[in-house]
């Protein structure tokens, strides 16, 4: 076997490892964050679990670190009262970004996790089956239920020869990205394997982890070697190590190689993840803000790098240079070294352990500015400032590029290797262990608003086209995060206001002037965060039905587990028919529904019938009916 169905064959609940089936699995960890994380355990308290049933569950406070009023001070304060009254580890605002934390302190080769997080993945880089998921799945998780999703197919990905001088795992993504597409990934995990694998560490297998998250995959998973072992022996943990790798005779569905001496630095430009180039066409290029950082790239070794370049040199004067480290782990360890004098004393200006600029909270550029940023996504708008355009690229391109003032290709500079250390400095007391703390009483705050629950699906649904959208639609556009906006991620009512703002500001007030009705999208609609307040918020406000022509993987769950239809176009010509204040209507929805897959709508302002596929499981088909997952438990 390979190592995906190895780890899936060992924590296998229901179903067979048949692609394409449904089956569920049995969860060891869970994390949440704050933006996502009060909905998360909203949710849990209604399950009435007393404990956690996890290995490890783990809350981090990383994405509404901004205190600038009582809003995210009053989520934090919930979120630590409420995951230590059952049994979960806080790790407080200033320790770092999640992904980052869980590779250094929690992470586990062999075991399953999942969070409600996109970039939950990031673990597939010491050898975990990672899964980002909405916070009802995590919630459930949470509770001692099994996660359910499709047998993903596998693709090995052979990484044969060395990377060159100041070409990095932030390049090996990319080029992935490049070749498959943000939609290459849907319904597979990618599996790494092959010579090239051995010399690159946890940190940057993480990097490659991370961003599987834009391919649309299920996860991504590397082996658990010897890599793995130095890391965790220098993290303190070599007990937590398994070795874990394919069988010599392991099979998969796809296989694709990448041929690391042939990579050169690359750029992913404006507005996605896949619109790769190389650094060397894009020189002409003039900057105006870098940021390093993210749970992509803030690890030890790539902000050494970054120091090392920067050190005794001047951040170009038309440039704003901001670094994020990933943990504060790594932030101690570079003012304890030198390297963050070097860091300030080039012009950096230095961020706090968090996500920061990556969500659109703080560091925003000018109007019209071009950002050149090691983060994973570049999604429009997302910077917080919608004329902005963000590149991605490698902490080396990134620092290489501040002090220039321009993009470059860094292969033709100077390379200064890092090694990694033999042992970290660890500090831990700003993680919270549950058994240290008894009699909590749980701290609500009067932004903490009920989460909404749908009604059973009736007979008859009908509603108006409230929106015809494009293709590739992110959670983004759906329910925006930006540093105005992530205080409120416990007020759906206040969030309504400002759903699917930046493709038609006029939206959210037209589903409420009409009392919902149905939204209509291109391909691969939700892809990016798994935040569940895109499926909430439309569910807010009364929106039925989505129609489109496909479905990101967990924004889809999303959909399902609020009881909001997700159906696909059977006959794509039928997307261009469909105009904003159509009627539509869906007759004997309930007999449908069970019947089978195909769905017949009505535009009664047209007078025609069209097609739909509604793809549900047995278990899935339940939700649907009842009105949402939580519905279906009560009921």
């Amino acid at each position: 076997m390979n190592i995906t169905r190895k780890i899936i064959a060992n924590h296998l609940v229901t179903g067979e490892m048949i692609a394409g089936q449904e089956i569920s699995i049995r969860i060891d960890q869970t994390l949440t964050q704050d933006s996502t994380g009060t909905m998360a355990y909203l949710q849990f308290e209604s399950l009435g679990v007393d404990k956690v049933k996890t290995y490890r569950s783990v809350a981090y406070i990383d994405h509404n670190t901004i205190q600038s009023g009582f809003e995210n001070a009053d989520d934090h304060a919930y979120i630590q009262s409420v995951a230590l009254k059952h049994g979960i580890y806080v790790s407080k605002p200033g320790n770092g970004i999640c992904h980052q934390i869980n590779i250094e302190r929690f992470g586990i080769p062999g075991q399953t996790l999942i969070g409600s997080d996109s970039h939950t993945p990031t673990a597939g880089g010491i050898g975990m089956l990672a899964i980002g998921s909405g916070g009802l799945d995590v919630a459930v998780a949470m509770g001692g239920g099994a996660l359910y999703l499709t047998m993903p197919k596998v693709v090995k990905i052979e990484l044969v020869g060395k990377l060159k001088p100041n070409v990095t795992a932030k390049d090996i993504i990319l080029e992935v990205l490049r070749r498959l597409t943000v939609k290459g990934g849907v319904g597979k995990v990618m599996e790494y394997c092959g010579e090239g694998v051995k010399y690159l560490t946890v940190p940057e297998r993480a990097t490659i982890t991370n961003m599987g998250a834009e391919l649309g995959a299920t996860t991504s998973v590397f082996p658990s070697d010897e890599q793995t072992l130095a890391f965790l022996k220098a993290q303190g943990r070599e007990d937590d190590f398994t070795p874990l790798s394919a069988d010599e005779n392991a099979t998969y569905d796809e296989e694709v190689v990448i041929d690391l001496s042939e990579l050169s630095p690359l750029v992913a430009c404006p507005h996605s993840p896949d619109a790769v180039k190389k650094a060397s066409e894009l020189t002409d290029i003039k900057v105006d803000q870098v940021c390093i950082g993210s749970c992509t790239n803030s690890s030890y070794r790539d902000l050494m790098k970054v120091a090392r370049i920067l050190k005794g040199k001047k951040v170009d004067p038309t440039v704003s240079l901001t670094i994020s480290p990933g943990s504060r782990q790594v932030f101690a360890m570079l003012a304890r070294n030198g390297a963050l004098a070097d860091m300030i004393e080039a012009g950096a200006r230095i961020l706090e352990c968090a996500c920061g600029p990556c969500i659109g909270m703080g560091q925003s550029p000018k109007n019209n500015a071009v950002s050149v940023r090691t983060f994973n996504r570049n999604f429009y708008a997302r910077s917080g400032t919608a004329s902005a355009s963000v590149y991605l690229v490698s902490p080396e391109t990134a620092a290489y590029t501040a002090l220039y003032g321009k993009i470059v290709d860094a292969s033709t500079l100077p390379c200064y290797d890092v090694d990694m250390p033999e042992r970290f400095d660890i500090n831990d007391n700003l993680i919270l262990d549950p058994k240290d703390f008894t009699d909590i009483t749980v701290e609500r705050g009067p932004n903490i608003k009920p989460f909404p629950l749908n009604t059973a699906l009736g007979e008859k649904v009908s509603g108006k086209v409230l929106l015809v959208a494009e293709d590739n639609i992110t959670t983004d556009h759906i329910m925006p995060s930006n540093s105005k906006l992530l205080p409120y991620r416990s007020n759906i009512p206040y969030l309504s206001n400002y759903c699917m703002q930046p493709v038609d500001p006029e939206f959210s007030q037209r589903a409420k002037d009409n009392g919902g009705g149905f939204i209509v999208a291109g391909d691969n609609y939700g892809q990016g965060s798994s935040r569940e307040h895109a499926a909430l918020v439309p569910l807010y406000l009364g929106i039925k039905g989505v129609i489109a022509k496909s479905f990101a993987r967990i924004h889809r769950d999303n959909l399902i587990n609020s009881g909001i239809l997700p159906l696909t176009f059977a006959y794509e010509s039928d997307y261009e028919k469909l105009s904003v204040y159509d009627e539509i209507t869906i007759e004997n929805a309930v007999e449908q529904v069970n019947a089978g897959e195909i769905i017949t709508l009505k535009n009664l302002t047209k007078g025609y019938e069209f097609e739909c596929k509604l793809t549900l499981t047995a278990r899935q088909k339940t939700f649907i009916l009842a009105g949402g997952v939580l519905n279906s438990i009560k009921k």
